[in-house]
Formats: C-alpha cells, sequence, structure tokens
C-alpha cells in the first residue's frame, strides 16, 4: 500500500499522516524515505518479473514502446518490451517488462528465451 501510494505520487508526510490516521501507526520518516520504498518497489518487480507462468498461452504478443529513461543524470531513448500472454478462458496475462537499448531480433530472442525457461509454452 505505502508502495502504490508513494508511486501515486503522495508526500512521504501524506504516507505518514495516512498510516497514523487509519491504523494509528507511527512511522518515522527515515522509515518511509524513498530509498526503502525505492528499494521494496525494485524487489518486488524483480520477484514478479521471475516468477513462474502458467504451463500454456496460446497466444503471446511481444511489442516494444520507446521511452526515454534517466540514467545516471542522462535522459536516454531506449526500448521497453512487453510480453502479454492471452490464456484458454481469454483473459491476459502480462508476462514481463524488459528494458533494451535498441528494438531488435537478438533482444526479442532473449525475451522469448527467459519466458521459456518460466515455463510459458506458446507457439512463435
Amino acid at each position: 500500500m505505502i508502495i502504490a501510494m508513494y508511486a501515486r505520487g503522495r508526500s512521504m508526510r501524506a504516507i505518514q499522516g495516512f498510516l497514523l490516521e487509519m491504523y494509528r501507526l507511527e512511522v518515522s520518516h527515515r522509515w518511509t524515505s524513498s530509498v526503502r520504498v525505492t528499494e521494496a518497489v525494485i524487489d518486488k518487480a524483480c520477484e514478479w518479473q521471475q516468477r513462474p507462468l502458467e504451463f500454456m498461452y496460446p497466444v503471446v504478443f511481444l511489442d516494444a514502446l520507446r521511452v526515454k529513461i534517466r540514467n545516471e543524470g542522462a535522459v536516454r531513448n531506449k526500448a521497453m518490451y512487453l510480453a502479454l500472454g492471452v490464456r484458454r478462458d481469454g483473459t491476459r496475462d502480462v508476462l514481463g517488462l524488459w528494458i533494451g537499448q535498441t528494438e531488435g531480433a537478438k533482444f526479442r530472442l532473449r525475451i522469448v528465451n527467459d519466458l521459456k525457461l518460466r515455463v510459458v509454452c506458446a507457439t512463435f
């Protein structure tokens, strides 16, 4: 919940106030610091990205979007890849997100291999 509030732009003071009001939980500014929140987000994202997948997705979409990413003080254009699997019942599942330097077949092959290792069975 703290991560979601932080991601929506709530200040640390607002998050502290919410926790105090709703749960009577006092937390220090240090506890809710952006560094800790960022670490928690990164940990959860890595866990999600490496989760086991269903045995079969009859359809898998793979696409890339050009995005600007700030890294070490510079803004660079990169390719953000998204893999979307469609289950047998028609519901969709985001299989993963990857960031590559550019769009290309080699990086797409790396994504497909990653999906195979996570037990995706699909026809490409």
